[in-house]
Formats: structure tokens, C-alpha cells, sequence
């Protein structure tokens, strides 16, 4: 699935997302290279699936208003049941 979107907002709030797990993921390396405790790299690990989660979210969901507001412009071969599909693999 590309993230071509006629909504330049939501593009620009999955971006701020991704890179917020990625800033959280690089503390996960951080805390695991320095032998942090394993409470401290578990809670931040969970902040790192959350974040991905919701990016996740994010895209399937801009897709599907795409694809509802207007069918024609949707992207090729991207289906209702194929976001679908791409919803539940976030489940």
C-alpha cells in the first residue's frame, strides 16, 4: 500500500508517529546496551508497539476514507476487503 494521500495532515501526523517510535525504539537499544532494568526496557518496548500500532491505524484508516470518499481515485488493487485484511493484521 503506498501512503499517497490526498490529506497532507494525515500524512504528516503518521510521519510524527513513525518517528516517535523510532525515537522510542532507540531508547529501548539505549536502555538494553546499558543493561537499564528490565521493567525500564518492557514499558518502553510496549511504548514502541503502541506507537507502531497507531501508525498502523492511522494509514489503514486514511485509506479507507479515501476509498469510501471516492472509489475511483483509490489506490490500484486496494479493495474494501483488502484494507480489511490490512485492519486485522493490526489486531
Amino acid at each position: 500500500m503506498s501512503m499517497k494521500t490526498d490529506d497532507p495532515e494525515a500524512q504528516k501526523r503518521i510521519l510524527h508517529r513513525l518517528r516517535r517510535a523510532r525515537g522510542q525504539l532507540d531508547a529501548v537499544i539505549a536502555a538494553v546496551e546499558q543493561d537499564k532494568p528490565c521493567r525500564d526496557i518492557v514499558t518502553q518496548l510496549a511504548a514502541v508497539s503502541s506507537a507502531l500500532d497507531r501508525a498502523g491505524f492511522a494509514i489503514v484508516s486514511t485509506a479507507m476514507k479515501e476509498c469510501l470518499a471516492d472509489p475511483e481515485s483509490a489506490e490500484p488493487g486496494l479493495s474494501t476487503d483488502e484494507l480489511e485484511k490490512l485492519f486485522l493484521m493490526l489486531a
